[in-house]
């Protein structure tokens, strides 16, 4: 069993799992006080996007549609510096799976597995108004390349989730 939580109190909790499946599941959680409209939006809009997460993006929310980014704020969607994400499926404000194509600057051990490599968001509208999220990375293999790679993966999500909370909890 493997099951690592990382860092202290704060409103991003990850944590590596492995006890259900013999692969690591990167679980990263939060609560938002915004409402899911708010929150959807900022993950299936190119406003959203740039808002929270990257200077450049474009979607095309549908089933089989893309997100693609780009960090680079002097690039462009489409050149050599873009992150393409497939929309493997969605359920409107509830359900979101993506598939992100491995770019060349990724490491080679992750190129021959890309193909495994997913992740699930659930938003969930709580009662209070606030929006929880529950992010599943999968298809990770449970070896030391994987351990260290998520020591990389888990603080980068985490500032860009809390980039996420600032944006939709400012006030204005």
């Amino acid at each position: 069993m493997t099951s690592i939580i990382c860092g202290q109190e704060k409103r991003v909790v990850s944590k590596i799992d492995s006890t259900k499946t013999p692969e690591l599941v990167l679980i990263q959680e939060l609560t938002i006080k915004a409402p899911i409209d708010s929150v959807w939006k900022a993950y299936t809009t190119k406003k959203g996007w740039e808002n929270w997460a990257v200077p450049l993006a474009e979607v095309d929310l549908k089933v089989g549609g893309y997100i693609k980014t780009n960090y680079n704020e002097q690039g462009k969607i489409g050149d050599s510096t873009t992150i393409v994400t497939h929309i493997i499926n969605y359920v409107p404000k509830r359900l979101l799976t993506l598939q992100s194509e491995i770019a060349d600057n990724f490491p080679e051990f992750m190129k021959d597995d890309a193909k495994d490599f997913f992740n699930v968001i659930y938003f969930d509208e709580l009662e209070d108004g606030d929006t929880n999220i529950k992010s599943f990375g999968i298809g990770y293999k449970n070896n030391p390349k994987y351990l260290s790679l998520m020591n990389y993966f888990i603080p980068a999500n985490e500032k860009t989730l809390m980039n996420l909370i600032a944006y939709l909890e400012k006030k204005d």
